[in-house]
């Protein structure tokens, strides 16, 4: 694995302990919002991290849709549903904000997105 891979594996994996970190000690709505900002920079370094590996197998993406479609259709994602609700979700937590939705947003982040993030993470670590 080049040092490319493995230092954007490195920031993937800081960035999703960190919100683990969150998602395990928010009480308040400060720290919600706060767990939600970790959300949104977690998504960001995973589909970038993506299109590394998927750039170093010969496939170009541009978009975080398509490093996520990519991934999913080379088996690095188990469903591509999931993933796709996260960056739904991250792009709506960036440019909307109500309590409810934040609430919402939180909760799917808490139930399922953190542990998807984390599969994933593993995945990539084995080196896929």
């Amino acid at each position: 694995m080049s040092d490319e891979l493995v230092y954007a594996i490195e920031k993937l994996e800081a960035a999703v302990a960190r919100l683990r970190e969150a998602v395990d000690g928010a009480r308040s709505k400060l720290e919600r919002d706060g767990t939600i900002q970790r959300f949104e920079f977690s998504v960001e370094l995973l589909w970038k991290t993506l299109r590394r590996f998927l750039h170093a197998k010969g496939i170009e993406v541009r978009t975080p849709r398509e490093s996520l479609e990519e991934a999913f259709r080379v088996s690095w994602l188990d469903e591509e549903a999931p993933f796709l609700n996260m960056l739904i979700d991250r792009n709506r937590s960036s440019h909307l904000y109500s309590d409810k939705l934040a609430d919402e947003i939180f909760n799917r982040i808490c139930a399922e997105y953190t542990k998807s993030l984390e599969d994933v993470l593993k995945r990539l670590r084995a080196g896929v």
